[in-house]
């Protein structure tokens, strides 16, 4: 089975997505990828993984992200994969991550009251 018409569907919606809206997302599956890791589910675990490292590139690959927007895409990846690939890191870092990716998941919840209520 392909997930190619997955991704190319995904991409094209993505692509609509305002920054936090995307960020949002993406802390979805870092926080469904955390929280898999911790349980000892490995079957979670690498789905979760796998779903956010693609809505992390699709978001790199968005071009009205250049510059330092990108950049911080990038380095949030990047400590991302960290988490699970770096035995030196520390305890506090995927609580310091999810934080990071709640005041994104704030903000879209805030972009779309504001779209549903025309404010």
């Amino acid at each position: 089975m392909t997930r190619v018409p997955h991704r190319i569907a995904a991409a094209e919606g993505w692509a609509r997505l305002e920054l936090v809206e995307q960020l949002g997302n993406v802390g979805s599956e870092v926080d469904r990828a955390i929280r898999a890791h911790e349980a000892g589910r490995a079957d979670r675990f690498e789905s979760a993984l796998e779903r956010a490292l693609e809505l992390f590139d699709l978001t790199a690959a968005d071009p009205r992200w250049r510059g330092h927007r990108c950049q911080e895409i990038l380095r949030a990846r990047e400590e991302f994969c960290r988490l699970f690939f770096d035995p030196d890191v520390p305890p506090e870092s995927a609580r310091g991550l999810s934080r990071y990716f709640f005041g994104f998941a704030w903000a879209a919840r805030q972009l779309h009251h504001r779209r549903q209520t025309g404010e």
